[in-house]
This record gives structure tokens, sequence and C-alpha cells, in this order.
């Protein structure tokens, strides 16, 4: 704009007291943080007892952290006037809770100002605390029940999921405690297409008793309306959906299935590399080298690549390792089909090919098979049902995975409805 007109300075606005029912009387900048000093606005001279006017008494302080400008922590020194009544003789103050709750040490403003820092910019409590400029304490509490009060007791949160996504997730990295807490997902906006996914709850412990309990403490009106529920192979999981949701679907998601053909094939190369040479994987040893590109889809092998695999499969010591790498492939490959039935299809023919007549010496592909028999119904659901994959509940979980204690740990289940 070549004839902009601004208005003049207003340290009430720019520091956003306003929205708090302040307004700055000065400022004073120290070494380590700026100090504002304010008054409220409203002047609150009624008795809320009798009804009658109050008069002047004196005046007290109280101090406020405030979101920080710049590189300082800014304090709030809010001038609070008492009023004594003329009628029946009580005293009180004007009324903050517009600025700060009840005994609180931080503002409104400096709690959004923590969330926002934690949630979006992964500071760390103790530097939020800082930023603060108060006691790690003091952050924590404050800013972990302000957390709670915005989203975990937000009675609409719950509300429009019809496809949940659950998982367990390593926590605690102690041998105290329970290492595993539940994750529980919604997945109603991926498969709408209306948004991310969002984290409903996390549950300590990981059994079929942890999310069964869950469960049943929702309404069974909120029941009756999920639909799918996409998981691991974790039978307890299964066996709580079915128990608690007898309607809903149960989806055995792309990422755990493949990881289920994954493992069978890293345990074949593990047992015949034994086998062979008496000895775990060594540089040098052909099966120990080419462990990274069995895990390559087919279609992404480079010819360098594809040259290692003919030369280790052309060892007939190996041909355990390639007939479990071809399941593993297949598996890759009806996942990848674009087109839903002929993927159902591919994956149809494989869980038969798998669960019977396979030879004792593939002891993995018989164990993989087993698996997918029993849970036949639930991987095949995948295909009928687009968008209700279990990725973002990896994701949530893998996104907490460096997080311990009581400060950022906490937080996961707090905040990351903004996911």
């Amino acid at each position: 704009m070549l004839n902009a007109t601004f208005d003049a300075p207003c340290l009430t606005t720019f520091c956003r007291l306003d929205e708090l029912g302040l307004e700055a009387i000065g400022q004073r900048l120290d070494p380590d943080r700026a100090v504002l000093s304010c008054r409220v606005v409203q002047a609150d001279d009624w008795c809320r007892a009798c009804g009658c006017q109050g008069v002047p008494r004196d005046t007290v302080t109280r101090r406020l952290a405030h979101a920080p400008f710049g590189h300082r922590p800014t304090t709030l020194l809010v001038r609070l006037r008492r009023y004594r009544c003329t009628g029946c003789g009580r005293i009180w103050r004007q009324d903050t809770t517009r600025a700060a709750e009840p005994r609180a040490k931080i503002s409104r403003t400096g709690l959004r100002w923590a969330l926002d820092a934690l949630v979006l910019d992964h500071l760390t409590v103790s530097r939020v605390a800082a930023g603060l400029g108060v006691a790690w304490h003091t952050a924590n509490t404050a800013v972990l029940a302000e957390g709670r009060r915005r989203l975990l007791d937000d009675p609409a949160r719950f509300d429009g999921v019809a496809v949940l996504g659950v998982d367990e997730h390593v926590w605690r990295h102690t041998r105290h405690g329970d290492r595993y807490v539940t994750v529980i997902i919604d997945l109603t906006p991926i498969r709408d297409g209306t948004g991310p996914a969002r984290l409903l709850d996390m549950v300590e412990g990981r059994s079929k008793q942890a999310f069964q309990h869950w469960l049943a403490s929702r309404s069974q009106a909120w029941r009756d309306r999920v639909e799918v529920v996409a998981m691991d192979g974790f039978s307890g999981f299964k066996t709580a959906t079915t128990e608690e949701l007898p309607e809903a679907v149960a989806v055995m998601d792309p990422f755990h299935v493949v990881r289920l053909a994954g493992n069978a094939l890293d345990s074949c190369r593990r047992r015949i590399q034994q086998q062979i040479h008496g000895h775990r994987g060594r540089k040098g040893d052909p099966l120990y080298a080419a462990r990274r590109t069995l895990h390559t889809g087919a279609a992404f092998l480079t010819p360098g690549q594809q040259q290692r695999l003919d030369a280790l499969f052309a060892d007939e010591r190996h041909l355990a390792v390639e007939v479990t790498w071809g399941i593993y492939q297949r598996m890759v490959a009806a996942y990848r089909e674009p087109d839903r039935a002929v993927a159902r299809t591919l994956m149809t023919t494989l869980i038969e090919t798998v669960s019977s007549g396979v030879p004792a010496a593939l002891r993995e592909v018989i164990t993989l098979g087993r698996t997918l028999k029993q849970r036949a119904d639930d991987v095949l659901a995948y295909f009928d049902r687009p968008g209700t994959s279990n990725g973002p509940t990896e994701a949530i979980c893998e996104s907490g995975s460096g997080w311990s204690g009581t400060g950022r740990s906490g937080w996961m289940s707090v905040v990351s409805n903004r996911v």
C-alpha cells in the first residue's frame, strides 16, 4: 500500500491485554524480562452479596507470567483495587477471571502460547517454562490442566466418530511401570477426506481389557455409530471389538499385514544363515548383505540390487529364502494394485496358497499362513473399505516415541487433536 496509514502505537493491543480485560499503564525492561504494569478495565465496585456499592479500600498487585515477546519472558503486574461494601462490610477485589484462573500464575494468553509452543513448535516443557519465566513444575501443571480443559474435557470431541484406529505403543523405556499404552485414533476424517486423523485417547497398558474398558465407557449410541475398527494383528483388540462393537467391521491394516510377511522373511533368512555358516550374519555374508534388498519392492529394484538377488538365489541352499521372498513380494504387489477388486483376488489367492500344502521346511511360511487364515476376513476387509489404514495411528505413536517422564510424555494424550 503506497499511502498506508497507521494508528498510534498501543501497548495494550500489541501485547493482547485487551483480550484479558486489562490495560497497560507502564512498562519496564529488565535484563532478564519485560515487565508490564496493568490495571483492570472494569471497575467491579458492586457487592456480590447484598448489591450495595462499595468504596475503594486499597490496591494490591497480582503477578502473572505472559506470552514472551522477543527473547525476554514477559511478566504482568496487575494492579487490583479492593473495595469495601457500604452495606454488609464485605471486602472484595476486582475480578480477573478473564486474565487468568484464580490463583494461577500464568495468564490465559501465556497458556495459549505454551500450548502452541509445545504442540506445534515441539518445544520441551523446560523450554516453555524458560519462555514464560516460571518454574518447570508451574509450567507443566498449568499447561497440562489447560490442555485437558480445552481438549479432553470437550464433550464434543467424540462426535462424528465412525472409523477407529487402535494400536499399542512402547511409551516408557524403563523397568518401572507399564511400558505400553493403547492408542485410540479417529480415522473418520481420513476416510471421508475431510482432514487429518485425531487422537481420541491413550489408555495405560496393552491388553484386551484396556481397550474393552475404554469402549465400554462410551455410550451405547456412540458405539452403535462406529462402523470400522482398524488394528494390528493383536488378538486382544480383535476380541474387544467383537464383544463391544458387534456391528463394526475389524480391518487389519496393510502396514501390519506386510510386516508379518517381512518378519517371516527375516526369520527365514536368519535361520538359513545359522544353518549354512553357524553364526549370525556378518559383513561379507551374502544373506546378511542382502537383508535390506530383500525388503525392497520388486518394481523398485535397481539393476545392481537385482543382480545381487540373482546371485543370492542361484545358491540352492537359499531356496527357502527365495520362496519366502516371493510370498512377501506377492503380498506387496496385492496392496499396490490400484484395482481393489483385482487386489482382493490376489490377496485371497495368496492366503489360500500359504494356508495349506506348504512344505515343512518352510516353517516361517507355515506360521504366516496360519495367522493369515485366522484373520483372513480382517485382512480382506481392507479392500472393501478404502481409507481405513492404521497408518495415521502409527504416525501419531511414532511422533512421541522419544518422550518420557511426566512432562512432555503426558502431552500426547492431551494435545494431539491437532495432529
